[in-house]
């Protein structure tokens, strides 16, 4: 039976290219400088890209010796963060032999321009942020094997997908203000089309629905505390009576909102409460020191990697999100007025 899809050979490469087989093998293993012209590696390099050419990577890997490689595709965002998941992510393929090359989408979100074209042919799988999609489509990176971080389980591009309890952590942080009596809540969300933010903004509403009397108003902000300071003062000097406490999507967006009540001389946590989520340095940097949700950066990348080496060894990769907690700081109290 005839195959349509299959793969293509150096032989491919060549003919398509107008070249020897040894002009490929030379061209592909970066050894063609003083061999084969700038021209021809450039027509050989398009070819193998147009024809979606991978040199057989056990054979190569064995001829050359290399290191077994991954990649980690990460946004620009937050990334303290993700320096945690790379450091998480690289001890774990350190103890299997494997190397991380990190790869930040340098807008923080959206396509990047692909600086593998060559060097694909050298990578084993990709562990990807759903914050940076579009930058891997843009490299190709859901052709190899992938592992997805912060993504929908249910439609998600990779083999497998690695999530922290996010919605149990936005749960523990509208239990807690509920808890302090606070009624009149403010969402600042961030403003980034992903997975991980919608399910922060559905659980929110869902937990603050339950309870009679409550009140819910969401507004969007880019990550960045200046983003953050501009919506939340638009919405604290709104008319009508103003929330008593402020969700922040993450720790960015509450020291955006530490400043937008600094210039409304409003105290924190004496007038309004806010929250964050991630845990970053930042939450104790600032005063009061914030109340926020922690996440496992690095634990998170540690998952990423067993899940990749599980899917690359044909194994079901472990169940189950990674568990998150609320620390409580000095950014919550109890609301002055009912």
């Amino acid at each position: 039976m005839a195959h349509g899809s299959t793969r293509p050979t150096s032989r491919d490469v060549a003919q398509a290219a107008g070249v020897s087989q040894a002009a490929v093998s030379l061209v592909l293993g970066d050894k063609w400088r003083g061999r084969v012209s700038e021209t021809t590696a450039e027509r050989v390099r398009t070819a193998a890209r147009d024809l979606g050419y991978r040199p057989n990577l056990a054979a190569r890997n064995l001829r050359l010796g290399h290191t077994r490689t991954v990649l980690l595709v990460v946004p620009a965002l937050t990334t303290e963060f993700f320096a945690g998941v790379y450091t998480g992510a690289a001890r774990i393929a350190a103890q299997n032999g494997f190397g991380v090359v990190l790869y930040p989408s340098p807008e923080g979100i959206g396509p990047a321009r692909d600086p593998f074209a060559s060097a694909q042919a050298a990578l084993d799988g990709v562990i990807a942020s759903s914050m940076a999609a579009d930058a891997l489509t843009a490299i190709r990176g859901d052709q190899l094997p992938l592992v997805m971080l912060d993504s929908d389980p249910e439609g998600s591009l990779g083999a497998a997908t690695v999530n922290l309890d996010i919605v149990d952590g936005i749960r523990q942080v509208a239990e807690h203000l509920l808890t302090l009596g606070h009624r009149r809540i403010l969402h600042l969300a961030a403003d980034v089309p992903s997975w991980t933010f919608d399910i922060r903004a559905r659980e929110l509403a869902t937990r603050i629905g339950e309870v009679p009397g409550t009140s819910l108003l969401t507004i969007r902000a880019p990550i960045s505390i200046e983003g953050a300071r501009t919506a939340a003062e638009t919405a604290l000097s709104a008319k009508g009576p103003r929330p008593t406490a402020i969700v922040c999507d993450d720790d960015k967006l509450a020291a955006g909102a530490y400043k937008a009540a600094r210039r409304l001389d409003l105290r924190i946590p004496d007038d309004i409460s806010v929250t964050g989520l991630d845990d970053l340095a930042l939450a104790t940097a600032i005063d009061p020191e914030l109340t926020t949700v922690r996440l496992d950066a690095e634990l998170f990348g540690e998952r990423g990697m067993q899940a990749l080496l599980a899917v690359l060894e044909g194994r079901e990769p472990d169940a189950g999100d990674i568990p998150v907690h609320l620390v409580v700081r000095g950014s919550t109290a109890p609301p002055s007025t009912p």
